[in-house]
This record gives structure tokens, sequence and C-alpha cells, in this order.
């Protein structure tokens, strides 16, 4: 493509259906050739698998027959990572906690990315004065402390999963909108966009076929960055006990471990478990997301 001359950077509205794949494709590829890509990649798979198999072998219940003497037993072969002050498996947590911040990190980001897109990209195309307020809105939720913000909406509202991540989902929209608002404002004034208008095509229809294609990976490479968000984000409203009540997450684990005095007393495998799985899945995001920033960005993989 360097070297000729045509106006138009984009295909033709016919060819659109062939052009992603091949580019997904070729995306793909480039991650998973790029170092700290393969690595998040690897770490992404492993929480899926460990998460869905812990899903069907957890019991939140103390086991049946529980005494004293199960709680706090040491890492052994029959306990891979020993027991909390219930007597229930850590291990067994651990993955039914994967299953947990996958879904919220997940589900809080597919809300974000939504709100974000539609407000960036309407607001970039549309310009003027709907610009002008869209972006006033935005910046006033850039502006307010995220983290304040999602505690106080966590402990007003009813408790639950859901309401966790409808809260980091209606929080987390505004830097998304603001970095694919740019992105559109470059976008916009491109010569397959302008044809698009001249033969009389519907903002809408120029908005979800030309101008939301052309701004997909970056959406894509924020969303991974903000499941990363999502995830810690989950794990200290859980931990401060304003998780589900009624779910086994990382943070809630956390928090078992000091309200148990298990920190006190040295039982490690209770406490540093489920901080590292914490540690491991928010790296395992930001390693994907910065990869892929670096493959879809030529600015950055020319640094």
């Amino acid at each position: 493509m360097s070297g000729v001359s045509l106006p138009d950077p984009a295909p033709p509205a016919g060819q659109a259906a062939d052009r992603p794949g091949r580019e997904e494709s070729g995306v793909m590829l480039k991650l998973w050739r790029n170092g700290k890509g393969r690595i998040g990649l690897v770490l992404l798979a492993f929480f899926l698998v460990y998460g869905a198999a812990g899903f069907f072998a957890y019991e939140n219940p103390p086991p049946a027959g529980f005494t004293v003497e199960d709680r706090f037993r040491s890492p052994s072969v029959d306990e891979l990572l020993g027991t909390d002050n219930l007597g229930r498996s850590v291990w067994q947590q651990l993955a039914v906690g994967a299953g947990i911040s996958l879904a919220v990190g997940l589900a809080a980001t597919a809300i974000a990315v939504l709100i974000g897109s539609a407000a960036g990209i309407t607001s970039g195309y549309i310009g003027g004065r709907f610009d002008q307020l869209a972006m006033g809105v935005t910046d006033m939720f850039i502006t307010i402390p995220a983290l304040p913000l999602i505690i106080v909406l966590a402990a007003v509202l009813s408790r639950g999963l859901p309401t966790i991540i409808v809260v980091i989902g209606v929080t987390s929209w505004a830097v998304p909108a603001r970095l694919i608002r740019a992105e559109v404002l470059s976008q916009r004034e491109r010569t397959f966009i302008l044809r698009a208008k001249a033969i009389g095509m519907r903002p809408l229809h120029i908005m979800w076929s030309h101008v939301l294609p052309n701004v997909a990976g970056i959406v894509l490479a924020n969303a991974i960055l903000l499941t990363a968000a999502a995830v810690l984000t989950e794990a200290v409203l859980a931990f401060l006990g304003l998780g589900d009540p009624s779910l086994i997450s990382w943070g809630k684990m956390l928090q078992n471990a000091f309200s148990s005095g298990a920190t006190s007393l040295g039982y490690w495998w209770v406490l540093i478990p489920p901080g590292l799985m914490i540690t491991l899945l928010v790296l395992a995001f930001t390693l994907v997301g910065n990869a892929l920033t670096d493959v879809i960005d030529p600015r950055r993989r020319a640094e």
C-alpha cells in the first residue's frame, strides 16, 4: 500500500467484510509473537481453565463433619494450599475467585466500553455543541475520584454481584470515551467518510459501518486494560466488605484472613495465594493490553 497515491485508505463498502477477518488474524498472530502478549495470553488461559474447573467442585458451606482440627490446616497432599478458618479448601476458593474476578471484570468492562464507545463515537463524529456538552460530562466523570465514588455507590445500593458490575461499569467509561473521541476526530475528515456523506448515507450508518471498524483496535486495547482495573476494584470492594456476602472472591478471602487472625498467626497459605492471584490476573490483562497497543499502534512499535 505504501507508495500508492490513492486518496482513500479504506476499502470499498463491499469489501469491508473481508478485510477485518484478515486483519484480526494478523493482529492475533502478532500478539502471540509479542513476548508480553504471549505471557499474558498463557496466564489468561490458565485462569479461564482454573476458574471453570473450580466452579463445579467448590462447596461454599463448611465441609460435612467440620471440626476444630480442620481449621487452618497447612498445605499437604490432600489439601494443596491448606484450609481456612472454616476448614474450606483454599485451592478451591481460589478457583471460584478466578471465575468471580473474570466475570466481574469482563461484564463491567463491557458496560464501560459500550457507554464509552457510544459517547466517544457520537461526540467525535457529530461535533459542535453536542461534542462540547458530551465531553463536559465526560471530563466531570474523569475528575471525580473513581474509587471513593465506587465505594459510596456500592455501600448505598443493594449488595450483590450485579450491583458491583454495574457500579464499576458506569464509573469507568469516561477515559475510553475520551480516547475513542480523539481517534474519531482523526477519522471523520478522511476521504471514505466524506464519500459516504456525499452519497447520502445516514450518520448512524456511517458511524457503525465506517467509523467503528477503524477505531475497533483502540477500543479493544482499552477494554483489556479496563478489565485489569475492574478486577482490582472488585477485590478492593470485597476486602472492604462491600462485595456479595454469599460469594467467595479473592478480596473476600483476604478479608477473612485478616478478620480470622491468620496474618498474626502466621498462616501464610490463607493470605499470600489470593493476593498473588489478584496480582497475576491484573498483570495478565495489562500485558495483553499493552502488547495489543504495541501491535496496532505503529508509533509505539517504532519507539
